[in-house]
C-alpha cells in the first residue's frame, strides 16, 4: 500500500489532500506508520519495527495497524490500485 502521491504531510502530523482540500491531524506513530509506508516497507517490516520500539502486543499491533489502514482509505489517502 503507498500514500497518495498528492497527499502532503508534514513532520509534525498535519496531512492536507489538495484534491478534496480535507486536512487531518494524526499522531506520531501514525507518522512513523505513514513514513514507512513511503518507504515501501511491508506490513511484517512495520510490526517488526514496532515491536522493537514500543512495548506492545503483536495482536495490538496488528488491530491498530488496520483500523488506522482503514481511517487512511475511507478519507481516500491511500492508492489502492496497487501492481498485481
Amino acid at each position: 500500500m503507498k500514500i497518495n502521491k498528492n497527499i502532503a504531510i508534514s513532520d509534525t502530523g498535519f496531512v492536507f489532500n489538495p484534491v478534496n482540500g480535507e486536512s487531518f491531524s494524526i499522531n506520531p506513530i501514525g507518522i512513523e506508520i505513514i513514513n514507512m509506508m513511503k518507504e515501501d516497507k511491508s506490513f511484517d517490516d512495520i510490526m517488526k519495527s514496532m515491536l522493537t520500539k514500543y512495548t506492545v502486543e503483536e495482536a495490538t499491533i496488528e488491530k491498530d495497524y488496520f483500523d488506522f489502514i482503514g481511517i487512511l482509505k475511507h478519507h481516500n489517502l491511500i492508492d489502492t490500485h496497487e501492481e498485481a
